[in-house]
């Protein structure tokens, strides 16, 4: 139920964006205080913009993490990063999310320009300030005189540690205008189940394949049957080669179980209840250059 909001009472969407593997997923479970969004040390991790809900006594903040902008190499990236551009013009607010453990790079000013030409109210958001090491003076007073040079405030924090991320709440609260709830307050996404799942699979194919699966696999969730002592879930993975499949599958199939198993034990932290999890691994050539299979498979390809 969505209750009638007091008088002061702010809302609005806020978008996390900056270029790939600076932590914006991270950032938005910590925010939210649960695990929605998936995260790897692989880059480009998120591919569609995913909202969290985040609601405080004062306000109703939209969380919008958008995937990592980049220079793309296939319809999929290209899809990637317009839906990411896209999201930029139509919220309240900016965060633009940097590496505070290294200096600014082109990728990160390609970004803040994106940010300028849209005229949205951003905030600087410098991450990983638990990774700091000799240059951090120098490296965190950059970024500082970057953002006063274009008249933002600049939030340093850390989404590993929880550090600083209640001022930077406070100056998201500050550019949202005054709104009714959105959603109803113990609401964390409006996602539905199927998407995390399907996200939850991705996350562990990332982390145990890393570079010998990058970025062309997708996963669909065919099936969730859901009865009184167990839900089962059947998903199917699909990949651009044989070989890929292959290496998904691994020798006697053991890649493909630890990939299940783990995925399966974050699914039932998800839904509060125990999971029977079936993978299947297909080959589809070429589907991240091909509109029908991206529409099929979930993304928005305009």
């Amino acid at each position: 139920m969505i209750p009638e909001s007091g008088e002061g009472f702010k809302s609005g969407f806020v978008a996390l964006v900056g270029r790939p593997n600076v932590g914006k997923s991270t950032l938005l479970n910590a925010l939210i205080g649960q695990k929605i969004a998936i995260t790897s040390p692989v880059a480009q991790t998120t591919r569609n913009r995913l909202r969290g809900i985040l609601t405080l006594p004062e306000a109703q903040i939209v969380l919008v993490d958008t995937p990592g902008i980049h220079k793309p190499h296939h319809l999929l990236g290209q899809t990637i990063v317009k839906n990411a551009i896209g999201a930029i013009s139509s919220v309240d607010a900016t965060v633009l999310v940097v590496d505070g453990s290294v200096f600014m790079g082109t990728g990160d000013r390609f970004v803040a320009e994106t940010i300028l030409q849209s005229n949205v109210p951003a905030i600087l958001g410098i991450n990983k300030i638990d990774m700091l090491g000799e240059d951090a003076e120098e490296i965190l007073a950059s970024y500082e005189s970057f953002a006063a040079e274009h008249g933002w405030q600049a939030a340093k924090f850390s989404s590993v540690t929880g550090e600083g991320l209640e001022a930077l709440q406070a100056m998201m609260c500050d550019r949202l205008p005054l709104g009714p709830y959105y959603y109803p307050p113990d609401l964390v996404t409006d996602q539905p189940e199927r998407f995390i799942m399907g996200e939850l699979i991705r996350e562990q194919i990332l982390l145990l394949t890393r570079e010998e699966i990058p970025h062309s696999v997708a996963v669909s969730i065919d099936q969730v049957d859901e009865q009184p002592k167990i839900t089962r879930v059947m998903a199917t993975v699909h990949v651009e080669r044989d070989s890929q499949k292959g290496i998904l599958i691994g020798k006697k199939g053991q890649m493909l179980k630890e990939i299940g198993t783990n995925a399966r034990q974050q699914m039932q932290k998800l839904i509060m209840g125990s999971v029977h999890l079936e993978i299947f691994v297909k080959v589809q050539p070429k589907w991240r250059s091909s509109r029908f299979q991206l529409s099929d498979l979930g993304y928005r390809v305009e």
